[in-house]
């Protein structure tokens, strides 16, 4: 009998440990990401029921929380709603949040580790919870610049600090007004989110982090980089001239923007092919890389690889098998190399910063409700990607590119701008997609921009990068420069 009894007080112990083991596992190790599941529907409600922390730029409010008289406690409010919507994304009643709405959840609902002793508190004194505000890094000249400057374009302007990695500017186009998102009206929120859903501009998309195109021949500075740090190759290595080239193995045939031969002459150098965007130097030049150079270069910048900043970023691809023939397309941005705004913008500030690739990132402060920081941003080293002496070097060239080349229309008198523009091919017939990417002032890099034009910018093929996002990136950096 005693065995027995034996027997089962281990079972009803093992029990007893096995429940606590769990309970302690869920409610202090896994409690902030179960917390900010987008599948955890009672923690989105329950939200409403403390006011959420704002978000900020330059410390005023571009989300924050209003009270109300129905049965929610409190109604997200969003100001500058379409201007802000890829930063701040939105809080619906009835689904998952979005940007950082999202990221931050934990943060802005005051359920974050970093707010336990807050959240004590309230329970121990009955004071009404808060979230915790969150301030970006965000220039508001910087944002309302790139929107200005893209117009009615589809596509997207990023703006970093090549120093730090701040991101100054996130611009998406067509946007949308989060304000309709998050009524407090299930069916209403449905009724909007499927009619964005369904609109062929795809507003919901941030084009800044999700886009993902050809990049064309912004590419050609990954392709140069790995050229000039290979040790093999200087800006004075030269390539048969020709005005047309057959990939190797197939019947297709590759031509420079415009036709004919790069420039005169029988060669051409690796700084003539960057200065004026031509392909067929470029082609050779990966064929003698090789995919395997070049992908370690790309794979340096970022490409292939995941981050969010800290939004989550869609991944750059620059592909993993690749024949001599589509080798040779990829060198200049083309086959099946994609990538996003943010990814260039990675490419250009790198180069800026002497070869030193910092993390972006969107957050420069979360603040508690006492106003106490919780957590400052501090500059994060990434890795150096480049020699500083490679850096230099394509440095120099991207300023030739847009002193007296294919990027002219990026010229700002008096400032010195590094650039380099893309006219991407999609599929047949398509509309190209349209690229400036570039830093200034060039001897001291203050801004880094990647402007994005898809669609063709309403010109089909007849548009082409210098004709419309180099003019976009001026404009912004006039505007940034001159505040």
């Amino acid at each position: 009998m005693n065995r027995e009894l034996k027997r089962v007080s281990i079972v009803v112990m093992l029990m007893f440990v096995a429940l606590l083991t769990s309970t302690t596992v869920i409610q202090v190790f896994q409690a902030e990401s179960l917390s900010a599941d987008s599948r955890n529907t009672r923690t989105l409600y329950d939200s409403y029921m403390v006011e959420r922390g704002a978000i900020l730029v330059a410390g005023t409010p571009i989300a924050q929380s209003v009270p109300t008289e129905d049965n929610y406690k409190y109604l997200r409010t969003y100001s500058n709603a379409a201007l802000y919507a890829p930063v701040t994304g939105f809080l619906p009643v009835n689904g998952a949040a979005t940007g950082l709405e999202r990221a931050l959840n934990g943060e802005l609902s005051g359920t974050s580790d970093s707010q336990f002793f807050d959240q004590m508190n309230s329970l121990v004194t009955g004071q009404a919870s808060k979230g915790a505000s969150v301030e970006v890094t965000i220039d508001p000249v910087a944002q309302q610049a790139a929107w200005d400057a893209l117009g009615n374009l589809t596509g997207s302007v990023v703006v970093t600090e090549p120093k730090t990695g701040r991101i100054l500017a996130m611009v998406s186009k067509p946007s949308y007004d989060p304000n309709l998102l998050a009524v407090h009206d299930d069916q209403a929120v449905t009724d909007t989110y499927q009619g964005l859903v369904n609109d062929p501009g795809n507003p919901l998309i941030n084009r800044s982090i999700d886009a993902l195109n050809p990049p064309g021949s912004v590419f050609k500075l990954v392709v140069a980089s790995a050229a000039i740090e290979s040790g093999k190759f200087t800006p004075d290595s030269a390539f048969p001239n020709l005005p047309t080239f057959t990939l190797p193995g197939s019947s297709s045939v590759v031509i420079n923007s415009g036709g004919g031969t790069c420039g005169s002459g029988d060669t051409v150098t690796i700084a003539t092919a960057l200065r004026l965007s031509c392909n067929i130097p470029m082609a050779e030049l990966g064929l003698q890389l090789g995919a395997t150079a070049i992908r370690e270069m790309a794979e340096k910048y970022g490409f292939n690889t995941s981050y969010s900043v800290p939004l989550d970023v869609a991944t750059s691809v620059y592909p993993t098998v690749l024949d001599d023939a589509q080798t040779a397309l990829s060198a200049f941005g083309q086959y099946e190399v994609r990538a996003t705004p943010m990814q260039m913008a990675m490419v250009s500030a790198t180069i800026a910063n002497g070869g030193v690739q910092m993390a972006p990132n969107l957050v420069e402060e979360i603040i508690a409700p006492n106003l106490s920081p919780l957590e400052s941003f501090t500059p994060k080293t990434v890795k150096q990607v480049i020699s500083a002496a490679t850096a230099a070097t394509m440095t120099q060239m991207m300023v030739n590119d847009v002193a007296d080349g294919a990027a002219s229309n990026a010229r700002i008198d008096g400032v010195n701008v590094a650039g380099k523009t893309g006219t991407a091919e999609n599929a047949t017939n398509e509309p190209y997609t349209l690229w400036f990417t570039g830093f200034a002032p060039a001897e001291d890099p203050k801004y880094a921009i990647t402007v994005l034009v898809e669609d063709g910018g309403g010109l089909g093929q007849k548009g082409y990068g210098n004709l419309l996002a180099a003019p976009i990136a001026k404009q912004v950096l006039e505007a940034v420069l001159n505040k």
